[in-house]
């Protein structure tokens, strides 16, 4: 896999985080866990359930350390989330993403998981046919840090 960044952007790999000092490519020549800068999500920016969802696959991906807690926390995330959304769309792609991280393909998770944010806010706004409850839209930001 060969990826490009740009100078002064940073990728997480394998826990590790880099940055480029100019424009370079990097050419991975085994499996490697990374996420680029851009689709990094900072504990700030956990503003919806869902954000709050990726936030904690991503640091199952990109801090290998607390993958565990971090699962355990995406987890209990999800129950709930299965639990208080009523739209049919939404409750078929989160019980996929949830099939996808038990098969361990957490980039994969993260791409769904963002793909899902505009239908999020939909919801939220109330204007789909079906909503989410007041109490859910009430954000706890995480406690991990990168």
């Amino acid at each position: 896999m060969k990826v490009s960044l740009r100078a002064g952007e940073k990728i997480y790999v394998n826990g590790a985080v880099l940055r480029a000092d100019r424009k370079v490519s990097l050419e991975f020549m085994n499996d490697v866990s990374f996420l680029l800068e851009g689709h990094v999500l900072q504990a700030d920016e956990t503003t919806s359930p869902l954000r709050q969802l990726y936030f904690a696959a991503q640091i199952m991906l990109i801090n290998p350390s607390a993958k565990s807690e971090a699962g355990q926390a995406f987890k209990r995330m999800l129950t709930a989330l299965l639990g208080t959304f009523s739209n049919p769309q939404m409750l078929k792609e989160l019980k996929l993403i949830d099939e996808i991280v038990c098969n361990d393909r957490i980039f994969e998770a993260l791409k769904a998981i963002r793909s899902l944010f505009a239908l999020e806010a939909q919801i939220m706004s109330g204007t789909t046919d079906t909503d989410i409850p007041a109490q859910a839209g009430q954000i706890n930001r995480p406690e991990v840090t990168i």
